[in-house]
């Protein structure tokens, strides 16, 4: 299945609150599993992308608890505007810094250049259907 008809098929509902909830449990399980090979796997991961095992890490420490958050929120019949709307800034924030990282601190493998970029714009595709999915329980 590609990511299209993934999206396609996640977002066909005509209950805005489902599509919100769809997106917070895919943000969710990415961001889990990303995670857990972060804490588990974090010395292979680190020499493969070439970023320091410690600090992924700690990455893996954070992405996991928030994670857990995030699939709290898609687990709620209505999530919290206010919740979602920190999510989709965490979703932001995390893809900027992804990629400023990258240019300014990181000494990347052809891996770790690839692997950031797509991981921050997928991180960004979260925030964006997650604020649009929020818009649309508004309308």
């Amino acid at each position: 299945m590609s990511a299209t008809t993934l999206l396609g098929t996640l977002s066909r509902t005509d209950r805005p609150q489902t599509m919100l909830r769809r997106f917070l449990a895919l943000d969710a399980i990415v961001t889990g599993v990303n995670g857990l090979v972060y804490l588990i796997d974090s010395k292979p991961v680190g020499n493969l992308l070439g970023i320091g095992s410690g600090l992924l890490f700690e990455l893996g420490v954070f992405l996991v608890p928030y994670a857990a958050g995030v699939g709290y929120l898609a687990t709620r019949k209505q999530p919290p505007a206010l919740a979602v709307k920190a999510v989709v800034g965490v979703n932001v924030l995390w893809a900027v810094l992804s990629v400023v990282a990258m240019l300014v601190r990181f000494s990347p493998t052809t891996a770790g250049a690839v692997w950031i970029p797509v991981q921050a714009m997928t991180v960004a595709g979260f925030g964006v259907l997650q604020f649009l999915s929020l818009r649309a329980t508004r309308a």
